[in-house]
């Protein structure tokens, strides 16, 4: 594996790590959302994750065939969750049904925020691994100058 490789799939974790923490700060932030434009209180976004050959050109294509082990990680979709709302009393909220029961989000902030601290480290991860591939780079670019 190349550097340019390296650099490829630790980019592509970074890519999809940052689309995932997107959808964490957007659960968040909906937490008590109980209306939306579809009707219905928000629901929690999930990011899908898949991985694929890290290769791109005919040589790398060929070089894949024979050896299939290097893999980049991408973001496939981003998914709504289908668990039911939480009911909760409140017949006084403008969202309540006729029995006086409002529906919230599914959402576990306690939950959510330790998603975000595991995709933050994984974010973090990619970015150490980045910098790594950089520094052995630089160092071999040393080594042809001596």
């Amino acid at each position: 594996m190349d550097f340019l490789t390296s650099l490829k799939i630790s980019s592509s974790g970074l890519a999809a790590n940052r689309k995932r923490m997107c959808a964490i700060s957007s659960n968040i932030a909906n937490a008590q959302t109980t209306r939306t434009a579809e009707g219905g209180p928000y629901r929690k976004k999930e990011v899908v994750f898949g991985s694929e050959p890290a290769r791109e050109s005919f040589g790398e294509i060929l070089e894949g065939e024979l050896d299939e082990k290097a893999q980049s990680v991408h973001a496939t979709e981003v998914i709504s969750s289908n668990k039911p709302p939480i009911l909760k009393y409140e017949p006084n909220h403008p969202d309540a049904n006729k029995d006086g029961y409002v529906a919230y989000p599914d959402i576990n902030v306690m939950e959510e925020m330790a998603d975000m601290i595991s995709a933050s480290r994984a974010y973090e991860a990619n970015i150490s691994a980045m910098n790594t591939t950089k520094s052995m780079a630089m160092k071999a670019l040393e080594l042809g100058r001596n």
